[in-house]
């Protein structure tokens, strides 16, 4: 991570960025994200992560009366800089920071904001898939929201990581194929390019709506098999842009 983090309007060192203990985001993790790709000094696509971070927000109730769309883009170029990259990425969070029913405090504000930058991750030309034993719940209040509790997201990918692989496909309770456990999916088959339809409990991710507005695209509710036989395989994300993946077929049988 670089050096400085725009944490409430303000530019300071890292670390010295708190959130309240008693908030209803370092409780329960309420809160939203988004990690912005940053091309030659400039966020990409910065529209779509704008419009589905406010979607987001109002599904949760999360408070952004205070913050514009013009305020919050002018802190991520203030905070780039800064931090003087020219390539990289941007997380973009938005806390609760009032104090929640249960451990009731007086709190003096409602919404946390922060912004963080780093270098993009090291990606291999080429990942190497498993399939995850964590099963997403396409009917959770959670689904299509990109909340701070992603702790599922992170035990999956870590339990990849420690089989020897390098990310892995997660399927629902209905064994249809929902995303990778940080990324969304596409593969390709006779020529069609298909990935998950929305009612998986697939995030729409900035990368895959972009891609599926530019190509041809099938969303669908597909089963495992449909993946493995696929001629190829793609992970997209805001973070590691699309790559090609393939999914370790002795391994499943």
């Amino acid at each position: 991570m670089h050096k400085f983090i725009c944490f409430n309007h303000q530019i300071l060192p890292a670390e010295n960025a708190f959130l309240p203990a008693n908030s209803a985001a370092a409780l329960y993790g309420k809160g939203i994200f988004t990690t912005v790709a940053i091309y030659n000094f400039k966020p990409f696509l910065w529209e779509k992560h704008w419009q589905r971070l406010t979607a987001n927000a109002n599904t949760i109730e999360i408070d952004l009366q205070n913050f514009t769309e013009q305020k919050v883009k002018n802190a991520l170029l203030e905070i780039i800089e800064k931090n003087n990259f020219r390539t990289g990425r941007a997380r973009l969070t938005f806390f609760d920071e009032s104090s929640p029913a249960f451990w009731q405090t007086d709190s003096k504000n409602k919404t946390g904001f922060t912004i963080q930058t780093a270098d993009f991750r090291q990606i291999k030309n080429k990942l190497n898939l498993t399939v995850s034993p964590f099963l997403v719940n396409s009917t959770a209040p959670l689904v299509g929201v990109k909340s701070c509790n992603y702790l599922e997201n992170i035990m999956a990918w870590e339990s990849a990581k420690a089989k020897g692989f390098d990310e892995a496909i997660r399927l629902n309770e209905k064994g249809e194929i929902v995303a990778a456990c940080l990324a969304n999916v596409f593969w390709k088959k006779n020529g069609a390019i298909f990935t998950p339809h929305l009612e998986t409990g697939c995030l729409n991710g900035t990368t895959r709506e972009y891609v599926s507005e530019n190509l041809a695209v099938e969303e669908t509710k597909a089963q495992l098999e449909e993946i493995i036989e696929a001629d190829e395989i793609f992970l997209t994300s805001a973070g590691i842009g699309v790559v090609r993946a393939a999914i370790e077929k002795s391994e499943l049988s």
